[in-house]
Protein backbone atom coordinates (compact mmCIF):
# COMPACT_ATOMS: atom_id res chain seq x y z
CA UNK A 1 0.00 0.00 0.00
CA UNK A 2 2.62 2.40 1.02
CA UNK A 3 4.20 1.70 -2.06
CA UNK A 4 1.00 2.90 -4.20
CA UNK A 5 0.67 6.44 -2.44
CA UNK A 6 4.70 7.03 -3.39
CA UNK A 7 4.93 5.68 -6.48
CA UNK A 8 3.31 8.77 -8.14
CA UNK A 9 5.33 11.73 -9.09
CA UNK A 10 5.34 14.96 -7.02
CA UNK A 11 3.36 17.73 -8.53
CA UNK A 12 4.72 19.84 -11.17
CA UNK A 13 6.41 22.82 -10.40
CA UNK A 14 3.61 25.39 -12.40
CA UNK A 15 2.33 24.81 -8.75
CA UNK A 16 5.30 26.21 -6.76
CA UNK A 17 5.12 30.49 -7.55
CA UNK A 18 1.40 30.36 -7.28
CA UNK A 19 1.46 28.59 -3.43
CA UNK A 20 4.47 30.56 -2.59
CA UNK A 21 2.65 34.18 -3.11
CA UNK A 22 -0.53 32.38 -1.13
CA UNK A 23 1.37 31.06 1.75
CA UNK A 24 2.94 34.52 2.34
CA UNK A 25 -0.58 36.35 1.93
CA UNK A 26 -1.48 33.86 4.60
CA UNK A 27 0.93 34.45 7.00
CA UNK A 28 0.44 38.62 6.47
CA UNK A 29 -3.11 38.46 7.05
CA UNK A 30 -2.56 36.33 10.61
CA UNK A 31 -0.43 39.42 11.42
CA UNK A 32 -2.66 41.96 10.39
CA UNK A 33 -5.56 40.18 12.03
CA UNK A 34 -2.86 39.91 15.36
CA UNK A 35 -2.35 43.79 15.17
CA UNK A 36 -5.83 44.74 14.46
CA UNK A 37 -6.82 42.43 17.02
CA UNK A 38 -4.35 43.94 19.91
CA UNK A 39 -5.14 47.32 18.46
CA UNK A 40 -9.16 46.96 19.87
CA UNK A 41 -8.65 44.09 22.26
CA UNK A 42 -11.00 45.15 25.15
CA UNK A 43 -13.71 45.07 23.30
CA UNK A 44 -12.63 41.50 21.40
CA UNK A 45 -12.08 40.39 24.97
CA UNK A 46 -15.50 41.71 26.32
CA UNK A 47 -17.56 40.30 23.20
CA UNK A 48 -17.76 36.79 22.80
CA UNK A 49 -19.02 36.86 19.21
CA UNK A 50 -16.16 38.89 18.34
CA UNK A 51 -13.42 36.60 20.48
CA UNK A 52 -14.84 33.57 18.48
CA UNK A 53 -14.55 35.06 15.40
CA UNK A 54 -11.24 36.32 15.88
CA UNK A 55 -10.34 32.79 16.77
CA UNK A 56 -11.39 31.11 14.23
CA UNK A 57 -10.55 33.22 11.62
CA UNK A 58 -6.51 33.09 12.83
CA UNK A 59 -7.41 29.16 13.04
CA UNK A 60 -8.65 29.30 9.17
CA UNK A 61 -5.34 31.70 7.75
CA UNK A 62 -3.45 28.87 9.76
CA UNK A 63 -4.98 26.03 7.79
CA UNK A 64 -4.17 28.02 5.03
CA UNK A 65 -0.71 28.63 5.53
CA UNK A 66 -0.28 24.89 6.45
CA UNK A 67 -1.84 23.84 2.78
CA UNK A 68 0.62 26.04 1.33
CA UNK A 69 3.21 24.83 3.29
CA UNK A 70 2.16 21.26 2.10
CA UNK A 71 1.90 21.87 -1.56
CA UNK A 72 5.73 23.85 -1.03
CA UNK A 73 7.17 20.32 0.21
CA UNK A 74 8.36 18.50 -2.17
CA UNK A 75 6.56 14.83 -2.23
CA UNK A 76 4.43 12.32 -4.34
CA UNK A 77 1.00 13.49 -5.28
CA UNK A 78 -0.99 10.90 -2.95
CA UNK A 79 1.01 11.61 -0.39
CA UNK A 80 -0.09 15.72 -0.91
CA UNK A 81 -3.49 14.82 -1.52
CA UNK A 82 -3.73 12.93 1.85
CA UNK A 83 -2.15 16.04 3.60
CA UNK A 84 -4.66 18.34 2.10
CA UNK A 85 -7.45 16.14 3.00
CA UNK A 86 -6.30 16.43 6.70
CA UNK A 87 -5.87 19.75 6.52
CA UNK A 88 -9.46 20.17 4.84
CA UNK A 89 -11.16 18.01 7.06
CA UNK A 90 -9.39 19.71 9.79
CA UNK A 91 -10.25 23.33 8.59
CA UNK A 92 -13.66 22.07 8.03
CA UNK A 93 -14.27 21.82 12.01
CA UNK A 94 -13.88 25.20 12.63
CA UNK A 95 -16.51 27.01 10.71
CA UNK A 96 -18.70 23.77 12.08
CA UNK A 97 -17.86 25.05 15.35
CA UNK A 98 -18.31 28.50 15.20
CA UNK A 99 -21.83 28.20 13.71
CA UNK A 100 -22.67 26.06 16.59
CA UNK A 101 -21.32 28.25 18.98
CA UNK A 102 -22.77 31.25 17.51
CA UNK A 103 -26.33 30.50 16.86
CA UNK A 104 -26.37 30.47 20.92
CA UNK A 105 -25.20 33.57 21.56
CA UNK A 106 -27.91 36.69 21.62
CA UNK A 107 -26.89 39.52 19.40
CA UNK A 108 -24.11 37.48 17.25
CA UNK A 109 -25.71 39.06 14.34
CA UNK A 110 -25.45 42.46 15.57
CA UNK A 111 -21.65 41.05 15.96
CA UNK A 112 -21.94 40.80 12.01
CA UNK A 113 -21.81 37.34 12.08
CA UNK A 114 -23.74 35.82 9.09
CA UNK A 115 -24.50 32.41 8.48
CA UNK A 116 -24.04 33.03 5.05
CA UNK A 117 -20.53 33.86 5.74
CA UNK A 118 -20.41 30.22 7.37
CA UNK A 119 -21.34 28.04 5.12
CA UNK A 120 -19.47 30.22 1.77
CA UNK A 121 -16.48 28.85 4.70
CA UNK A 122 -18.26 25.58 5.16
CA UNK A 123 -18.27 24.96 1.03
CA UNK A 124 -14.83 26.12 0.72
CA UNK A 125 -13.43 23.26 3.04
CA UNK A 126 -15.94 20.69 0.92
CA UNK A 127 -14.32 21.89 -2.28
CA UNK A 128 -10.80 21.48 -0.77
CA UNK A 129 -11.23 18.00 0.18
CA UNK A 130 -12.74 16.72 -2.79
CA UNK A 131 -10.07 18.50 -4.60
CA UNK A 132 -8.08 16.49 -1.96
CA UNK A 133 -9.58 13.24 -2.77
CA UNK A 134 -8.24 13.50 -6.76
CA UNK A 135 -4.96 14.03 -5.89
CA UNK A 136 -4.92 11.05 -3.27
CA UNK A 137 -6.51 9.41 -6.73
CA UNK A 138 -3.74 10.14 -8.64
CA UNK A 139 -5.15 13.20 -10.48
CA UNK A 140 -3.73 16.72 -10.70
CA UNK A 141 -6.43 18.43 -11.57
CA UNK A 142 -7.26 18.14 -7.77
CA UNK A 143 -4.97 21.15 -7.49
CA UNK A 144 -7.63 23.51 -9.38
CA UNK A 145 -10.12 22.91 -6.67
CA UNK A 146 -7.97 22.87 -3.40
CA UNK A 147 -6.77 26.36 -5.07
CA UNK A 148 -10.68 27.36 -5.41
CA UNK A 149 -10.99 26.58 -1.58
CA UNK A 150 -7.77 27.82 -0.90
CA UNK A 151 -9.04 31.24 -2.30
CA UNK A 152 -12.37 31.31 -0.83
CA UNK A 153 -10.72 30.83 2.27
CA UNK A 154 -8.41 33.71 1.83
CA UNK A 155 -11.73 35.97 0.86
CA UNK A 156 -14.31 34.87 3.42
CA UNK A 157 -11.05 35.06 6.44
CA UNK A 158 -10.73 39.04 4.67
CA UNK A 159 -14.75 39.62 4.67
CA UNK A 160 -14.71 38.05 8.37
CA UNK A 161 -11.93 40.62 9.58
CA UNK A 162 -14.04 43.41 8.27
CA UNK A 163 -16.83 42.82 9.64
CA UNK A 164 -15.44 42.35 13.18
CA UNK A 165 -14.06 45.50 12.43
CA UNK A 166 -17.22 47.24 11.20
CA UNK A 167 -19.15 45.61 14.11
CA UNK A 168 -16.94 47.23 16.93
CA UNK A 169 -16.48 50.40 14.82
CA UNK A 170 -20.59 50.47 15.52
CA UNK A 171 -20.06 49.80 19.38
CA UNK A 172 -17.53 52.97 19.75
CA UNK A 173 -19.65 54.91 17.75
CA UNK A 174 -22.56 53.91 20.41
CA UNK A 175 -20.30 54.65 23.26
CA UNK A 176 -19.91 58.20 21.97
Amino acid sequence: MLGALTSTPPLSGSWHELYLMLGTSSAALIGLLFVATSLHLAEIANEEIYRLRAQYTTLILFSTLLLAIAVLVPQPLRILGLELFAINAWGLSFPLTLLAKAVKIPGARRGGFSIRRAAFFIAGYLIGIVGAGALVAGSEWGMYAVTASYTSSLIASIWNGWMIMQGIGRGEGLLK
